[in-house]
């Protein structure tokens, strides 16, 4: 008894499959790869030499229309050859000749679907906006976005409020008290890790191609907001947007409860008094809150102590070296990159095969350039002995201070007793 195999798969829409998927002894393979040769190939030797069966993942597979389909059914029938479709109901050559109507419409179905796709595939190769609506601050352009220049200032505004302050929210409201334009937070969200505002444009199949147009925000900005949303990620979001420094940071070791800051003011008075409280304390009587003021300067004093030694004991890689690797490998894609049209030119590709392999270089290179951006920016050693210095944080605002706090700091911990209190500084690292 023999038995064969026979896969198709277009490149333009998916890998090569795994050509021992079958879970039978096969005696050959024969596999297409946007073509249909080895189809014709396998029908020819099975001519000259009998075969039993013939296993397929489904009928779609050996032809690009209905009639080819219909052609190879017909040529397997008459060589005698047991068709075996391991992937759809009617799985043998009798059962589909029964359910041929409706594997008919299925086919055509599929073709109409596989003709779209196809289409949406040409155009990724060409690096072409994917179908839709363009981004807000954009327009579509004939063959890529451009400028709406009347939406794109307001986007940059709202990056630009979003670095300065670290608060989505906050982002939000000003770009709606600003300019009138009212956008929920989920929204506000998928700006800031839109891959468009970036220059670089996203397809469904979660492949980014970068510098396909002007963009909104640099590489810097865009590496700065991706720090900012994963630390963000570590809190509650009206957390991560409060104006106050250590808000978010604090819990009480006593009852284990998170701390807020409490504003008191006095009646026909300016002054007002902050206060770090526990948000829900099950003791009783529940602690008491402590001075916001004093939490403050007992934060910078630790950290202006235990930073520098914090960061001395640990075992840091060579960021300058990991870097370097990471735009050699960029400079080598990119010079590969620069060598296909003279492949071209030359015969040694075909167009096709071209466009696949810039398409894939495009795609990896802006894995690595995503790679680079996620590296810290600057070295921690320096970077720790220059915030050591407490006039450094007296300097800053509360916001700016926020900032810093959270790329330092993990948690602090309130440890109270008796009538006093002290700190315990967690850091990220």
């Amino acid at each position: 008894m023999k038995i064969i195999a026979y896969l198709y798969s277009d490149p333009l829409l998916e890998s090569a499959p795994d050509p021992t998927i079958w879970g039978w002894e096969v005696d050959k393979v024969y596999q297409d790869l946007g073509g249909r040769q080895q189809l014709r190939q396998l029908l020819e030797e099975c001519q000259a030499e009998a075969v039993d069966y013939l296993l397929i993942r489904g009928v779609e597979e050996l032809g690009d229309s209905v009639e080819e389909v219909c052609n190879c059914l017909t040529e397997v029938e008459a060589l005698g050859i047991q068709l075996i479709a391991i992937e759809q109901t009617s799985t043998t050559t009798t059962n589909i000749r029964a359910d041929l109507l409706k594997l008919l419409q299925e086919m055509q179905n599929y073709q109409r679907s596989r003709r779209i796709r196809q289409g949406h595939a040409r155009n990724r190769l060409k690096a072409s906006p994917p179908p839709g609506k363009a981004p807000y601050g954009y327009r579509r352009g004939k063959d890529k976005y451009i400028l709406d220049k009347s939406a794109a200032p307001v986007v940059k505004e709202f990056f630009e409020r979003f670095l300065l302050y670290g608060s989505l929210r906050g982002a939000v409201r000003f770009l709606g008290k600003k300019y009138g334009k009212k956008i929920s937070v989920s929204t506000g969200r998928r700006w800031l890790s839109n891959p468009v505002y970036r220059g670089d444009t996203a397809y469904q199949n979660n492949q980014i191609i970068s510098n396909t147009h002007v963009a909104i925000i640099s590489r810097e900005e865009a590496a700065q907001i991706d720090r900012l949303l994963r630390r963000n990620r570590r809190m509650s979001p009206r957390t991560a947007s409060a104006n106050r420094s250590l808000a978010g940071l604090l819990i009480c070791a006593e009852c284990q409860s998170p701390m807020t800051v409490a504003r008191v003011t006095t009646p026909r008075q300016a002054k007002e008094y902050l206060y770090l409280r526990p948000i829900s304390c099950p003791k009783s009587p529940k602690c008491r809150s402590i001075p916001y003021e004093e939490v403050l300067q007992q934060t910078i004093k630790m950290i202006c102590r235990e930073l520098p030694q914090a960061v001395a004991e640990m075992s840091l890689p060579d960021m300058g070296r990991i870097k370097e690797g990471v735009k050699n490998a960029i400079a080598t894609k990119q010079d590969i990159l620069t060598q296909l049209p003279s492949l071209c030119e030359t015969g040694v590709l075909d167009p096709e095969t071209s466009q696949l392999r810039a398409y894939k270089l495009r795609t990896e290179i802006a894995s690595l350039q995503q790679q680079l951006a996620e590296l810290p920016p600057v070295n921690l050693r320096e970077t720790a002995q220059a915030v050591s210095i407490p006039q450094f944080w007296l300097d800053l605002s509360e916001s700016e201070r926020r900032f810093y706090f959270r790329e330092f700091i993990r948690q602090i911990q309130l440890l109270r007793q008796d009538s006093a209190w002290e700190l315990r500084v967690n850091f990220i690292f």
